[in-house]
């Protein structure tokens, strides 16, 4: 079986490395950089994006729930190599994701605002 060469491109070749040594510590710097900002922004927790909301939710969650996605992605697509797979193998894999997170998110959204809602019109007690 033939050694098949990876693609030494990230950013949809944006950002091209000689060497796979090379590669990995370019996304292990990219990684590191928006871990470093979502820790920061957990630190300073800006006013302005704690007091924003956006679709029910502190708009500094959403900038979190962005970023882990991003990492998730390239966490995936480059040490586990998913972008040197073949198209089908990628969806099949990318599209359940796709379709179950958000449907994840959105009950977790809506249940957790009817147990809030329940709790504070006084039908249950905060007991816990």
């Amino acid at each position: 079986m033939a050694h098949k060469e990876h693609k030494l491109a990230i950013f949809r070749g944006k950002w091209k490395f000689k060497s796979n040594e090379q590669k990995i510590w370019g996304v292990l710097l990219f990684l590191s950089v928006v871990t470093i900002i979502e820790v920061a922004l957990g630190i300073v927790r800006p006013a302005f994006l704690v007091d924003t909301k956006f679709l029910g939710m502190k708009l500094l969650n959403w900038i979190f729930i962005i970023l882990t996605i991003v990492k998730a992605y390239y966490i995936t697509w480059d040490f586990m190599h998913m972008r040197d797979e073949k198209p089908s193998l990628q969806w099949s894999i990318v599209l359940p994701l796709a379709i179950l997170i958000p449907y994840l998110a959105f009950i977790l959204l809506v249940e957790g605002d009817y147990i809030y809602d329940v709790m504070q019109q006084g039908y249950k007690s905060w007991d816990f």
